[in-house]
């Protein structure tokens, strides 16, 4: 990105805050690594998560250690960086500092690139988050993980056939990639593998139902690899309910337009909204709470300031807003640090410009959807495409050693590894 703009006479090193080390951020990270900055990456949490392969945690195919990262012994090698586990409540952009929420210190920067991704959204409805959580953290996919294992332990037990209808009848909200995807998965378990450590029900007892709002699944796909997606799914036993809204969730169901559908396990996968710590940045916000950006990634009239990945609004110079995918946010990432490196001036920056690599999601074995630089694929060869690339974007040897062990494991034996209820 050209020559290094920066005063040469200027011995102060200057100090670049990073918020979040998910794609974007650790990017950013590593890409400052042993540079002449000070960098300080801050998470609520100390590991780094592959966030793609979160729903095989949730339904017993992987175990957290296999797609997450302790943050630390990813940048040990660096000795600019410093990491720090806590919470920032507020960004004062005026006199450039972030207030951490634990120690309750503040810290300045010469430069910020707030890479907080995005949590699921209720839409204002937030109530239904106890009863239907969300999938978006290690923690939501153990939860999740739980109340499925825990749903056929209390059917197993169960006298009352109404009852148990409504433990073995496991609702899914939203058909994009995560639904989609937790679904197939939910099939699998319910219709073919671990059911069959139960006596008191059978794989035809259990139902599958995915909720999507729009007239398709998987909206952001081909219509011919959504109707592909659907008809796989169908297959595989998934009641898939399209134009269905959901109006309310209770204890014993979901109340739609189409009718109410009884239910003891409903996983939530229909939105995203940004973090409520973008509402400090007292920048204009879309619809889901994203920061709208400049060409560089820059909060308007403060190009020390960056916004990436799932927190940022950007338009691509068709107008189209670019989605919440790890390759935006490692792309930008790679952007960012670029210009910091380089402390190029806001008006001789460079614009972003996002190369789209394809998009892809699983819905069983040997059974995805994707489309890469034009070609669609569907069926073995996609779910191939999709296993590789997965395989490939996992950080370190040891991660993607288990898990291809675990994935070839599952498609000779169809036994799911971790099946524990610990959170009681």
């Amino acid at each position: 990105m050209g020559g290094k703009y920066s005063n040469e006479s200027n011995y102060m090193k200057k100090q670049v805050i990073i918020l979040g080390a998910g794609f974007g951020g650790l990017t950013v990270a590593k890409n400052l690594g042993d540079t002449e900055f000070n960098v300080i990456l801050i998470d609520k949490t100390n590991h780094h998560l592959f966030q793609p392969l979160l729903y095989q945690v949730a339904t017993a195919a992987l175990s957290p250690s296999d797609i997450a990262v302790p943050i630390r012994s990813l940048l040990i090698s660096y000795k600019n960086i410093k990491v720090i586990m806590d919470e920032v409540v507020s960004i004062d952009k005026i006199n450039r500092s972030v207030m951490l929420k634990n120690s309750n210190s503040i810290l300045q920067f010469d430069y910020l690139v707030v890479a907080v991704g995005a949590h699921h959204s209720y839409f204002g409805k937030n109530d239904w988050e106890q009863i239907a959580p969300g999938l978006k953290t290690l923690t939501d996919a153990l939860v999740i993980r739980e109340k499925i294992i825990e749903a056929l332990e209390l059917a197993e037990k169960e006298n009352d056939k109404n009852l148990m209808k409504k433990y073995l009848t496991f609702v899914i909200v939203g058909g994009g990639p995560t639904g989609v995807e937790l679904a197939g998965a939910i099939a699998e378990i319910a219709k073919e593998n671990m059911i069959k450590d139960y006596k008191n029900f059978k794989p035809e007892d259990t139902k599958v139902i995915l909720i999507e709002a729009a007239d398709r699944i998987l909206p952001s796909f081909d219509k011919k690899l959504s109707e592909q997606a659907k008809e796989d799914l169908e297959q595989m036993g998934v009641e898939v309910k399209l134009q269905t809204k959901v109006e309310n969730v209770s204890e014993d169901g979901v109340f739609t337009n189409n009718g109410f559908i009884p239910s003891k396990t409903i996983i939530w996968a229909a939105g995203n909204q940004a973090s409520q710590l973008l509402n400090s940045l007292e920048a204009e916000l879309d619809r889901a709470g994203r920061v709208i950006v400049n060409k560089d990634c820059s909060l308007p009239n403060h190009p020390e300031i960056f916004v990436i990945g799932d927190a940022a609004h950007f338009e691509d110079e068709n107008g189209n807003v670019l989605p919440g995918v790890a390759q935006v946010a490692i792309q930008q990432g790679k952007f960012v640090s670029e210009i910091i490196k380089n402390e190029i001036p806001f008006d001789k920056r460079p614009i972003f410009k996002y190369i789209d690599k394809g998009t892809m999601a699983t819905i069983g074995k040997a059974k995805a959807v994707a489309e890469i630089k034009g070609f669609k694929l569907t069926g073995l060869l996609a779910w191939l495409a999709w296993s590789l690339v997965h395989i490939f974007f996992l950080i370190g040897f040891r991660n993607r050693f288990r898990v291809m062990i675990e994935w070839i494991w599952y498609y000779i034996t169809k036994k799911h590894g971790t099946r524990l209820i610990v959170g009681k």
